[in-house]
């Protein structure tokens, strides 16, 4: 008599179980599909930044064709090109990202900078001229600036590098573009002295270092400037100075500056070998 009261209370259980189990596997579902969204972000992150530059291009056009309308993976796609260095086709990808309807000015910043990295620089003017003057960031006015030196059109140049100066916390990549801007023109003491600012602020750019020497050697002044520097850089800058030199006519004291060079570099430096023996040839 007792087996009819025993199913029941079985199946009763049996349905609260598939119940519970079924209001858990949706909470799990929701919680996974957070976790999901998380990990693909720092996965984008990582594809970005660190990963290598051709399997970035590789995930997001997977991402791309799963999801065509998502534009992170479509930015994803442009900046890992870029990364890649294949920049025609950063080009129509950034063109794409723009035409986006979630698309905003800072896409237009960086389809400009994947036209002057294609040498277009008059689509990349026109693309800025399309971006309202409220979007003030430092990367829109150091192409600003890159856009107004390739016009020769200086008084634009220096405001719009002061500008993104002032907009940046790392500044010595645009004080050094900046001051050879200053170096073109024939400014020369300008240009040492944002080269100067530029080291002081990053002891590690050895491209301002360089320039530093091309403005002192331009002025006939064959000193190294105080500045740090290793072993091999300064080999290095002792041979741009010869260089700069023999530019400036001083043949004795360009044979003199690469002789110190190919003594002060720790190891056999052939550029400054073959520089030393044309001299000596001709």
């Amino acid at each position: 008599m007792r087996h009819p009261y025993l199913v029941s209370l079985c199946l009763m259980g049996l349905v609260a179980t598939a119940a519970c189990n079924k209001h858990g596997g949706e909470n799990v579902d929701r919680k996974m599909g957070g976790l999901n969204v998380i990990d693909e972000s720092n996965l984008n992150d990582v594809m970005l930044t660190v990963a290598d530059p051709n399997e970035a291009v590789a995930y997001f056009q997977r991402a791309v064709a799963d999801d065509p309308k998502r534009i992170d993976h479509q930015r994803g796609l442009a900046g890992s090109l870029i990364r890649a260095r294949r920049v025609t086709e950063a080009v129509g990808a950034w063109e794409t990202v723009v035409k986006h309807p979630d698309s905003t000015p800072a896409d237009r910043v960086d389809l400009a900078d994947a036209k002057i990295r294609a040498n277009d620089w008059k689509g990349a003017e026109a693309v800025l001229d399309q971006i309202p003057p409220t979007h003030e960031t430092y990367k829109r006015y150091r192409l600003e600036a890159m856009i107004a030196d390739s016009n020769r059109e200086w008084k634009k140049a220096d405001s719009f590098y002061e500008t993104a100066v002032g907009l940046t916390t790392k500044p010595a990549g645009v004080m050094n573009n900046w001051g050879y801007s200053k170096l073109t023109r024939g400014e020369f003491k300008s240009a040492e002295r944002l080269f100067g600012d530029a080291i002081r602020q990053d002891e590690q750019l050895f491209t301002a270092k360089n320039n530093l020497v091309l403005a002192r050697g331009a002025q006939r002044n064959y000193e190294l400037p105080v500045i740090p520097m290793d072993q091999i850089e300064r080999a290095q800058l002792l041979h741009t100075l010869g260089l700069s030199a023999v530019k400036q006519g001083d043949v004795e004291t360009a044979k003199g500056l690469l002789r110190d060079a190919i003594e002060t570099h720790p190891q056999h430096f052939e550029a400054a070998v073959r520089s030393l023996r044309a001299l000596e040839v001709n």
